[in-house]
């Protein structure tokens, strides 16, 4: 599994001397060089350092690198702690964060507590962007905004925290514009990522290749759909995949999925709805193929909720069929475009 965030510690690992001990601490070149080259693939970052929060930050700021770390935890507590409130933050698996620091208790306490983190020692810090892990199949445009994208999510959850109202009318002040558009080539890469990186919101768990997205693109007898998302604050890039097997009489979705940023913006079930109705239209029964996993059941509620009820088990996949008693309407505070 490619690593979505690495946690840094700071004192001797993300740069050279004690800060509290040196006052003047300079980074490690080689480590901003890591860094920088990861962001470009776009792995995040963070931190997890014993220090004082405010002196700390002050420096990361000094030094210019603070803008690539998102929801740093300095302080005093466990780093196994610190490492678990990141990944709660940024709302991923802790199974795909690293952790670096150059101590060996560090390491070994957050490996007993979370022993699906990879642990690094700083002094390997260096060959990091050649591990397997940290190399991703594709590099997307996507990829490369990530940062950026996780940070203009940071200003709509401040504004939100900062509103004087309910929250539809919050998500109305978003003008948010939903686009569901059918795959193109230019598409596959994303789409590739979205079925590897996506866990949580993914009904099957299911990944597919370049190749098999560009077969079904293609074939006459599928639809791969892609969706989108902007509001005020700019675009998430491209955040749900669908893929839709036609048959005369039903249609069944192989693959629903929806990135995990955006589940708060209450889209979850706005390209499910765009299929029930597609399918009810064109006369044909809407199935769909649900594998549970431990992190999907959201996905299962959102089916269920949205009118499927269980047909049969095969194989350990459950087969849902819609009964069209409830079509659901797309959100009132979202405009929600279809093009093709």
């Amino acid at each position: 599994m490619t690593v979505k965030c690495v946690v840094w510690d700071l004192d001797h690992t993300l740069w050279d001397g004690i800060l509290l001990e040196d006052g003047e601490v300079t980074v490690r070149p080689a480590v901003l060089d890591v860094i920088r080259t990861l962001d470009e693939r776009g792995i995040l970052h963070s931190v997890a350092s014993r220090n004082d929060h405010d002196a700390a930050w002050a420096k990361l700021v000094e030094l210019g690198v603070a803008e690539y770390f998102l929801h740093p935890q300095i302080g005093w507590g466990s780093k196994s702690e610190a490492v678990a409130e990141i990944a709660r933050r940024l709302n991923i698996g802790i199974d795909t964060l690293a952790f670096v620091d150059d101590q060996p208790f560090e390491r070994d306490e957050v490996a007993f507590a979370h022993p699906q983190v990879l642990c690094i020692d700083a002094a390997e810090a260096a060959s990091i962007p050649e591990l397997p892990r940290m190399n991703p199949r594709f590099v997307t445009a996507d990829s490369r905004a990530r940062r950026h994208l996780y940070q203009a999510d940071e200003q709509r959850k401040q504004a939100e925290q900062g509103h004087r109202g309910t929250s539809e009318e919050f998500l109305a002040k978003l003008a948010m514009r939903f686009t569901i558009a059918p795959a193109q080539e230019d598409d596959l890469q994303r789409a590739e990522e979205l079925t590897v990186r996506t866990n949580q919101l993914n009904a099957t768990g299911y990944t597919y290749s370049y190749e098999e997205l560009d077969a079904f693109r293609s074939s006459p007898d599928h639809d791969l759909l892609v969706a989108e998302l902007e509001d005020v604050y700019g675009g998430y890039g491209t955040i749900g995949l669908a893929l839709v097997e036609r048959g005369a009489e039903a249609w069944t979705v192989k693959l629903l999925l929806m990135s995990c940023r955006v589940m708060a913006r209450g889209v979850g079930a706005v390209l499910l709805n765009h299929l029930i109705r597609q399918a009810h239209s064109a006369g044909v029964r809407l199935r769909a193929e649900f594998v549970p996993t431990d992190r999907n059941r959201t996905m299962y509620i959102t089916y269920k909720f949205s009118g499927f009820r269980e047909l049969e088990q095969r194989d350990g996949v459950s087969v849902l069929e819609n009964d069209y008693s409830r079509v659901q309407d797309d959100p009132p505070y979202m405009t929600v475009l279809v093009k093709g």
